[in-house]
């Protein structure tokens, strides 16, 4: 009978070994455990170190997937947010001229003189530039009279202040626009105000 003959009875004392995930083995006692395992705490003949395994060894996932789906268990995952129909939009150029004070200047096609401007405040139409929005955003409008003042102006000297209103259409929007200019740089603030609509009159 050869020494590998399968027939032979196996007199090797075996031990158990485990590793870092909780794994079993059965490793010789006699030889240096491999690298990364350690005793189990149990030697002897392979069938009782195999029947020991079968016994101690009820999961069979390794010690790092358990403690990952134990931490699952007790802090399931949020689940995901529900669809919204709500979409955010960004606000309408009105809105965002009729928030708080611009800066703005005098619209005028050519050189840009307190006399052209004058000349355009007499003729009762102006524009009105606000400088600070994607491009420029150049409007025209009527003055109300009532409402304007040029009480501060001195145009003859080009100092003062101009206070402009007059309503006009801004993307189908009846607005009033408001603007203060200095004289002395044609230069200055405004801002747009909503005009309900039963009062909405563009003079």
């Amino acid at each position: 009978m050869g020494l590998n003959d399968p027939d032979r009875e196996d007199t090797t004392t075996y031990k158990v070994v485990m590793n870092h995930e909780e794994q079993y083995s059965i490793w010789p006692d006699y030889k240096e455990n491999p690298a990364g395992w350690k005793d189990a705490g149990k030697a002897g003949p392979k069938a009782e170190c195999l029947a020991y395994i079968k016994e101690v060894w009820t999961d069979m996932r390794p010690l790092s997937l358990r403690k990952k789906m134990e931490a699952m268990e007790h802090n399931p995952p949020a689940p995901p947010a529900a669809p919204t129909s709500e979409v955010k939009h960004e606000k309408s150029l009105v809105d965002r001229l009729c928030e708080g004070k611009h800066e703005v200047e005098v619209g005028l096609r050519t050189e840009k003189t307190v006399a052209r401007f004058k000349k355009a405040v007499d003729s009762n139409y102006v524009h009105i530039k606000f400088t600070k929005t994607k491009g420029g955003t150049e409007l025209g409008f009527h003055l109300d009279q009532n409402s304007s003042d040029f009480k501060s102006a001195d145009f003859e000297n080009g100092k003062g202040t101009a206070h402009l209103e007059g309503n006009l259409v801004l993307d189908y929007v009846t607005v009033k626009c408001v603007a203060d200019i200095d004289l002395s740089t044609l230069q200055g603030t405004g801002q747009l105000v909503k005009v309900e609509s039963q009062q909405a009159t563009v003079a």
